[in-house]
């Protein structure tokens, strides 16, 4: 890998993870939430320069921000890069865990724009993919996140 390759790498992971810091935080200010923002499209764009990012890094990515949009309470943002997680994951036929997440990404997104039954449908889909999911702990993550989408 080049230094350029190296650096964009590891400024996305520093950025995803600097989101998660955020997205932790009970409560976030508007300054909070517009740097949530910031750092999730930072964290994007970085795994794009990324000689060798697969399709998963993309789709995480788009979740990501959908999940920003979500807590920011932007229905529509989040919707949108739900749509894309969905699309890059189904595409690339990615593992159940990713497009269970995608399908997570898209029922939190309409249950915020009080789209209840396709809320409803995409949480059924999403569940039938954590079914899927091997490893136990990522099956729970799922479906703890999926249980936690009509609280937000």
């Amino acid at each position: 890998m080049t230094t350029t390759t190296l650096s964009h790498k590891q400024l996305a992971v520093n950025s995803f993870n600097a989101v998660w810091d955020l997205l932790d935080l009970p409560q976030r200010t508007t300054e909070e939430e517009e740097k949530m923002i910031h750092l999730a499209h930072t964290s994007f764009w970085h795994w794009t320069q990324v000689v060798d990012h697969t399709p998963q890094n993309v789709s995480i990515g788009y979740w990501q921000l959908s999940r920003v949009y979500a807590f920011a309470k932007l229905g529509e943002r989040a919707l949108y890069f739900g749509e894309q997680c969905l699309e890059v994951s189904l595409k690339n036929e990615i593992e159940p865990f990713y497009i269970g997440y995608a399908y997570e990404a898209l029922c939190r997104a309409n249950a915020l724009l009080e789209k209840d039954e396709l809320a409803k449908d995409q949480f059924n889909l999403a569940m039938d993919y954590a079914q899927l999911v091997k490893v136990d702990s990522a099956k729970e993550s799922l479906i703890k996140d999926l249980n936690s989408i009509f609280s937000i």
